[in-house]
């Protein structure tokens, strides 16, 4: 396995993040607690030292599993978890107020039976708490020692930018680690997200680089499983409900085959060299599943194929929209 610098914190991180969502889901893809065993003692093998979890996941069943699985090599490991989703009914089920960080942290802690979150991210922006409450907090939370380096998921970003400087201006502890959604056909990351991490030496760890199966070789354009997350979960369904990226999946998956490369170890691959990106995370149902994209760590991937294999999905237009300065 390939270790990378996991930003400027100082950490050393396998090139490979597994995310623990399948751990607790509760939709088609979760998976029971022998499966989660295999696939966790699947990755420790493959070298993997880094993963990710979030207190929604199953609603905490995600992080119990996950704090069962580590017992007896906590320290060899760097853990992460998130806050700002619904947790709870009621007016304070969800959000970034210094309540809801302060209670959740506590929650995650017990589950993941262990006295710090390495990574802790805000799962979501939180329009209703100012930036500055959410950035004092998680120093807060630093300076009790319950979480090592605050982390951001899910954020435009200006708003990282902002939160950046409120830490700056404050002393805070910054922002660390960078959390977004990348992959072939979700791409936004690459017109700000990517280039702000690179500027900042924040580490990155992407998440859905499969999209959500849909680069695995299993979908095209008159071509559909009959199970899986976009065929059972309307969250992905939405999000890649546009028939167009079929069209690239379809031709994306030839690519691969034509080379003698699993869909799913290209898909990956892909993310993994982008040169702002620290680990992609990776997840499974199964441990058969999972060595496809295991296999990403294995092999190179050249500046001429990334190139290739980019101009199979449209780049998004550049931040100011002037395109023809496009390098």
């Amino acid at each position: 396995m390939i270790f990378r610098p996991l930003g400027t914190t100082g950490v050393a991180v396998s090139a490979l993040c597994f995310g623990t969502m399948s751990f607790g889901d509760g939709d088609a893809a979760d998976v029971d607690d022998a499966t989660a065993a295999a696939v966790y003692s699947r990755c420790r093998d493959a070298g993997i030292n880094f993963f990710d979890c979030a207190n929604v996941y199953g609603r905490g069943k995600a992080e119990t599993t996950l704090g069962r699985l580590m017992q007896g090599h906590r320290d060899e490991l760097v853990i992460t978890s998130k806050v700002g989703f619904r947790m709870r009914e009621g007016q304070n089920g969800e959000g970034l107020s210094r309540r809801s960080i302060v209670r959740e942290v506590e929650d995650s802690l017990r589950r993941l039976q262990t006295d710090r979150i390495d990574v802790y991210f805000v799962h979501r922006f939180d329009p209703a708490t100012p930036m500055a409450e959410v950035v004092a907090a998680l120093d807060t939370l630093v300076q009790q020692g319950k979480i090592l380096y605050p982390a951001v998921s899910n954020w435009a970003a200006w708003q990282i930018a902002k939160a950046l400087g409120i830490a700056e201006r404050n002393r805070w502890a910054r922002f660390a680690v960078l959390q977004p959604m990348y992959n072939l056909v979700k791409r936004q990351a690459e017109v700000e997200l990517l280039p702000l991490a690179a500027e900042e030496g924040l580490g990155v760890i992407p998440y859905s680089p499969l999209g959500g199966g849909l680069l695995t070789g299993k979908y095209g354009v008159m071509t559909r499983p009959k199970s899986g997350r976009l065929m059972e979960n309307q969250m992905y369904q939405k999000r890649y409900g546009d028939e167009a990226v079929y069209d690239v999946a379809e031709r994306f998956t030839e690519y691969a085959l034509g080379r003698g490369i699993h869909p799913a170890t290209l898909a990956v691959r892909w993310v993994m060299h982008h040169p702002a990106v620290t680990a992609p995370i990776i997840g499974a149902r199964n441990v058969q599943q999972l060595e496809a994209s295991l296999a990403a760590a294995d092999g190179p991937l050249s500046v001429e194929e990334r190139t290739a294999i980019s101009a199979l999905a449209p780049a998004p237009a550049v931040a100011t929209d002037r395109s023809e300065e496009r390098s």
